[in-house]
């Protein structure tokens, strides 16, 4: 009987080590995802495919696709099981990335974009969730560690943009975002666990974040979330522009770019581990608290490497500080806990829509330095207020995990 028992532990482990580097594979697509646009436009608007106006569209339809996946894909991933859903999404990312390589005009680029937004935005939730159940002593490790892939995506689909984009065109970087799925979905197919299913129905699943002892956590989870995208989105967005206007040459705007998103790799290691130690709750309040104190920092004009850390810094704490919102739900929630996460990462993504808005408006009247950091500060100090908001009531999180 011990032999029987301790082969299934020994099972039961190998699939759980597939777990976090295939979920980590999937959130890198997200990486792809949140930069690529950003890196063809320039040529898609001198080949005048797109115009100023239709790829603001375009860019608004696929963060909007990535919410609406999000709600309703890390719904119904609790409903029918993580394990077919995440294989699902995957595939459904890369065919509509695939085939926004050919699109022939701005209106079929922006429907392809928003069809890959439903399944990305699924992919999230359930990633977390995974990670969650396969190694649940380590919930604030895993989480950040994963999410460390969306930072090596978009570093790595920057860099994929600088060498294929000259030699093979913008077409060519849609069909390499598409290729990964090629060797993903079949060890996905492999190495996945099965889940075990809710026989409740998806919208008993939504209702069940408002039962009693979760409904004021369930708005606190989506006003930080909101927080934190706002911050992640209107940063990558916008901090090359608002350094150029506080009067960086372009070099050191684009560098302290890259600086930002090496911090935010730094600190999502960092803040896992600290997380598991003191609790997430206060390790998620200490990280938006911090990036507030960097970004108000920013707003100065700091001479030579000072600025660089001074980003690097605020890149450590704002990417963590959303990440760890996310680690907070996996814990809160147990049965719903792809529904939380969905519904999290869902509203928060209106908050992916409102940070370039609020950074443009910011730049158009001349106030983009220094009342752009400032902006961002008080939008980093309302995050920590609603996780501080979750209350005492969520003690699943509150202690250290172990």
């Amino acid at each position: 009987m011990l032999g029987i028992t301790r082969r299934l532990d020994e099972e039961e482990e190998r699939v759980n080590k597939w777990v976090l580097p295939l979920c980590w594979t999937a959130v890198l697509l997200d990486g792809f995802d949140l930069v690529v646009l950003g890196t063809v436009i320039p040529v898609l608007l001198q080949e005048k495919l797109l115009t100023t106006a239709s790829a603001s569209a375009v860019s608004t339809a696929g963060l909007v696709g990535m919410m609406l996946g999000a709600l309703i894909i890390g719904t119904i991933t609790d409903v029918v099981g993580r394990r077919k859903v995440m294989i699902y999404a995957v595939a459904g990312f890369s065919v509509f990335t695939l085939a926004c390589a050919f699109a022939p005009d701005a209106t079929t680029f922006g429907i392809l974009r928003f069809l890959a937004g439903l399944g990305l935005g699924g992919c999230l939730p359930t990633a977390i969730a995974l990670v969650n159940e396969a190694r649940p002593q380590q919930g604030g490790r895993a989480t950040t560690l994963i999410m460390t892939g969306y930072h090596v995506g978009a570093v790595i689909t920057a860099l994929l943009g600088i060498v294929l984009i000259p030699q093979l065109g913008w077409r060519s970087l849609f069909v390499v975002g598409a290729l990964p799925a090629l060797v993903l979905i079949p060890l996905m197919v492999k190495h996945l666990p099965e889940t075990v299913a809710r026989t409740a129905p998806a919208l008993e699943a939504v209702g069940s974040l408002f039962k009693p002892g979760l409904r004021k956590a369930t708005i606190a989870f989506w006003v930080a979330s909101f927080m934190g995208l706002l911050l992640v989105y209107g940063l990558n967005t916008w901090l090359p522009q608002i350094m150029r206007s506080a009067g960086y040459e372009l070099g050191t705007a684009l560098a302290l770019l890259l600086t930002l998103n090496i911090g935010a790799v730094v600190g999502l290691l960092i803040a896992g581990a600290v997380a598991d130690r003191i609790g997430i709750r206060p390790a998620a309040i200490g990280w938006f608290a911090a990036a507030v104190v960097f970004l108000a920092l920013l707003s100065i004009k700091l001479p030579g490497v000072g600025v660089y850390v001074a980003v690097l810094l605020a890149g450590c704490f704002v990417f963590s500080a959303q990440v760890l919102v996310y680690a907070y739900a996996g814990r809160v929630y147990e049965e719903n806990r792809a529904t939380g996460i969905g519904w999290a990462a869902g509203i928060g993504r209106l908050g992916a829509i409102s940070g370039p808005l609020l950074g443009g408006a910011l730049l158009t009247a001349g106030l983009a330095h220094p009342w752009g950091f400032y902006a961002f500060a008080f939008v980093a100090a309302l995050g920590a207020t609603a996780v501080g908001a979750i209350g005492l009531k969520a003690k699943t999180a509150l202690a250290p995990a172990g």
